[in-house]
C-alpha cells in the first residue's frame, strides 16, 4: 500500500465487442434480421412442438435456430443496460435502453409460442426425446423449461404480460436506478459540506475516523429520507406487481419463482437459512471482541465496518491488479490467465463517477463476445476484495463460454461459487505475508465480509419474506413499517453486540436487489457457505482440486446445481455439509481471537 496520494483509476470498459455506440448501424441490422428469422421460425415450428408426432430432429432444429436468434437478441439489450449502468444520469442512454427493451418485447412475443408449446407437449413424448443423443446439449434446458409447465398462461396472456412489463415492473426498476444513481448526497467533512454519490458516502462508513462515519450515516439517512416517498412507492408497486403475477401463475408463495429459477427446492433453502439463524451468536461473539479493539463502550450501526486500525495508505489500481492475479495464479495459472484478460483488454469499468450505478457486478454478455465488470474502485483494501469477487465471476463467465447460450448462465447460488472462491484466494495471499497487526485487520475484514454475505443476507431474506407477506395481506406499507421489519431482522443478527440506531431504520431503501431481483439475496448466503466448505476441501486435496473446479466452471449452466456439486463430492441436501461451512467460519473467528490476544500481549 502507498502512503502518498493515490487517485482512483480512470479505467473504463471497452464494449466494442457488442457495439461501437448507440448509433452503431449493426443494432438496427440485428433487429431487422431477427424479425425475419422470428417470422420464419414461427412459420416452420408453430403447432409442431406440442404435437404427439414431435421428433428429435424437429426439436433439435427448433432449439438450435432459437438459440442463435436469442444470442443475437441479447446483445442490444445487454449493451443498453451496460451503458445505463455506466451513466444513469444520461437521458439519451435512458431513452435508448427503453427503446431496446421495447424492441426486445416485439421479438419475444413472436417467439413466445415455442416455450409454451414445449411446456404443453405430452410428457411421454418429451421424456422419450430427451434421451436422444442429438438433444444432449439441450436436455437441461428442456428440463428447466418443463418445470414451469404448471405455471404457464395462455399465449395471449403471456404476450400481454410481456408487453405491459415495459411500462410496469421494468419501468419502476429503471426509476429506482435513476433516482438512486443520480441523487447527490451532502456530507459534512472537516467543517465543509461536500457533494458525494451514494457509493462514496457508503465508503465513509468504513473510515477509521468515527466522526466521519457518523457524518456518512447522517448524510445517507438524510438523503434516503429525502427520497423516502418515491422509493417506498416503488417498493410497494413492485411487490404488488409480483403478487399479481404469482397469483395468475399459481405460485403458492412469494419465493417460489426464485427457488425454481435457482433450481433449488424450498427444503434446501429453508435448511440453509435456518442454520444461518442458528449461528447468529457467532456475530455477537465477534463484535464483542471488536468493541474491545476499538475501545468503545458501545458499538452502533456506524461501527459495524469500522477498521480496527487507522489506514496506513491506499491501494493503487496496479497494486490491486498484482495482488489478485498473483493470488489466482498460485491456485491455477489458467484461472489467472483468464482474469488477466480483463485488465489487458479493458473489460473492467473501475472509475468512480457521478451517475454510475452503485455496487459492483459482472455481466456475462454472450458466449461469442466476452464478460465485463463494473465497480467503483476507491483505492481501499475492501475494493481489492470486491475486484477479486467480480473477477471470480468473470473467470466463471469466461470458462462458461465453452457452452452455447442456453447453457451459458448458471443459477444464482452457483454463480457466487467462483466469486467467493476468488476472494478466499486473495485473502490467503494477503495473510501469508502480513505481520500480526495487519493479520488482525485482515481477519476482521474477512470475518465482517463473511458475516455480511452469510448472516446479513439471510436476515435480508427474512426481511423480504415478511414485507412481501405483509403487502399481500394488508396492502400498501408505509415507509415506517418497512423500517420496523428491517430493524427487527437485522438487529436479530447482532443480538446485544451492536445497537442499530434509528438512522438504520431507513437503510433498506438503497438495496437494489430488493427491487430488481426479489429474493436474490439468499444466493449470497448459499454461495459463501458452499465455498467455505469447498475451500477446506481444496486445501486437503491440493492441486487436483483446481482441475475439478475448472471443469465445473466450464459447464456453466448445462447441469443442475445438484449435479455440478456432485462432481465435487458435495451433497446440497446434507445438513452436515452446510454445518461444515459454519465450522470453517469458526476457524476464522478463533484465529481472530488468538491474534487479538497475541497483539494485546
Amino acid at each position: 500500500m502507498s502512503s502518498v496520494e493515490v487517485l482512483p483509476p480512470a479505467v473504463r470498459w471497452d464494449l466494442s465487442a457488442l457495439f461501437a455506440s448507440m448509433d452503431d448501424p449493426k443494432i438496427e441490422a440485428i433487429w431487422k434480421l431477427s424479425h425475419e428469422r422470428a417470422d420464419a421460425f414461427a412459420a416452420q415450428f408453430r403447432g409442431n412442438i406440442d404435437s404427439s408426432s414431435l421428433t428429435a430432429d424437429t426439436l433439435n432444429q427448433a432449439l438450435t435456430d432459437l438459440e442463435v436468434l436469442t444470442t443475437d437478441l441479447a446483445k442490444p439489450i445487454t449493451y443498453a443496460n451496460l451503458l445505463f449502468a455506466g451513466d444513469a444520469s444520461n437521458a439519451a442512454i435512458g431513452a435508448f435502453m427503453q427503446s431496446q427493451m421495447e424492441k426486445a418485447t416485439e421479438l419475444q412475443v413472436k417467439l413466445m409460442f415455442f416455450e409454451l408449446e414445449l411446456q404443453a407437449a405430452p410428457s411421454e413424448v418429451i421424456n422419450k426425446l430427451a434421451d436422444e443423443a442429438k438433444l444432449a446439449n439441450y436436455r437441461h434446458h428442456i428440463q428447466v423449461s418443463r418445470t414451469y409447465s404448471p405455471y404457464r398462461l395462455s399465449e395471449k396472456e403471456e404476450v400481454l404480460m410481456e408487453e405491459m412489463a415495459n411500462t410496469g415492473s421494468r419501468a419502476f426498476n429503471r426509476l429506482f436506478d435513476e433516482v438512486t444513481s443520480n441523487y447527490v448526497f451532502k456530507i459534512t467533512l472537516d467543517g465543509k459540506v461536500e457533494e458525494k454519490s451514494q457509493q462514496e458516502v457508503l465508503a465513509f462508513l468504513r473510515h477509521e475516523d468515527r466522526t466521519k462515519r457518523q457524518a456518512a450515516a447522517d448524510s445517507l439517512t438524510a438523503g434516503l429520507k429525502d427520497q423516502e416517498r418515491v422509493l417506498a412507492f416503488i417498493f410497494n408497486t413492485l411487490m404488488q406487481d409480483k403478487s399479481i403475477e404469482d397469483r395468475l401463475r399459481g405460485f403458492q408463495f412469494a419465493e417460489q419463482s426464485r427457488h425454481m429459477a435457482n433450481e433449488l427446492d424450498r427444503e434446501t433453502v429453508d435448511l440453509v437459512v435456518k442454520l444461518c439463524r442458528e449461528f447468529y451468536p457467532m456475530v455477537a461473539r465477534y463484535y464483542r471482541v471488536k468493541k474491545q479493539v476499538l475501545g468503545l463502550n458501545e458499538l452502533t450501526h456506524i461501527d459495524r465496518y469500522a477498521p480496527l486500525f487507522a489506514a496506513e495508505g491506499k491501494v493503487s489500481w496496479e497494486e490491486a491488479r498484482k495482488i489478485v492475479l498473483d493470488a489466482f495464479g498460485e491456485f491455477s495459472t489458467e484461472v489467472s490467465d483468464r482474469a488477466k484478460e480483463f485488465f489487458d483488454k479493458n473489460w473492467i469499468d473501475a472509475e468512480p463517477r457521478k451517475g454510475k450505478t452503485g455496487g459492483a457486478f459482472c455481466s456475462y454478455n454472450t458466449p461469442d463476445t466476452h464478460p465485463v465488470i463494473l465497480q467503483s474502485f476507491l483505492n481501499k483494501m475492501d475494493d481489492v476484495m470486491t475486484l477479486a469477487h467480480e473477477l471470480g465471476h468473470g473467470v466463471h463467465a469466461s470458462f462458461s463460454r465453452d457452452q452455447s447460450y442456453f447453457n451459458f448462465h448458471g443459477t444464482l447460488p452457483l454463480a457466487e461459487l467462483a466469486s467467493t472462491f476468488g476472494e478466499m484466494l486473495v485473502f490467503e495471499k494477503l495473510v501469508a505475508g502480513a505481520e500480526t497487526k495487519d493479520k488482525l485487520a485482515l481477519y476482521a475484514e474477512k470475518i465482517e465480509g463473511i458475516f455480511a454475505t452469510v448472516f446479513r443476507q439471510a436476515a435480508m431474506y427474512q426481511f423480504e419474506m415478511r414485507i412481501h407477506d405483509a403487502r399481500r395481506k394488508q396492502g400498501e406499507l408505509a415507509a415506517e413499517e418497512f423500517g420496523e421489519i428491517w430493524q427487527e431482522e437485522l438487529q436479530s443478527m447482532f443480538g446485544d453486540s451492536v445497537k442499530l440506531g434509528d438512522q438504520h431504520k431507513c437503510w433498506w431503501m438503497y438495496v437494489s436487489h430488493f427491487t430488481g431481483s426479489p429474493f436474490y439475496v439468499y444466493a449470497y448466503s448459499f454461495g459463501e457457505l458452499l465455498v467455505l466448505s469447498l475451500y477446506e476441501m481444496a486445501k486437503k486435496q491440493g492441486p487436483s482440486f483446481a482441475d475439478d473446479y475448472i471443469r465445473v466452471l466450464r459447464l456453466g449452466g448445462s447441469k443442475t446445481p445438484e449435479e455440478l456439486m456432485t462432481m465435487l463430492g458435495v451433497d446440497l441436501k446434507s445438513e452436515e455439509f452446510w454445518r461444515g461451512g459454519f465450522a470453517a467460519m469458526d476457524k476464522f473467528l478463533v484465529e481472530f481471537e488468538r491474534l487479538w490476544s497475541e497483539h494485546n500481549a
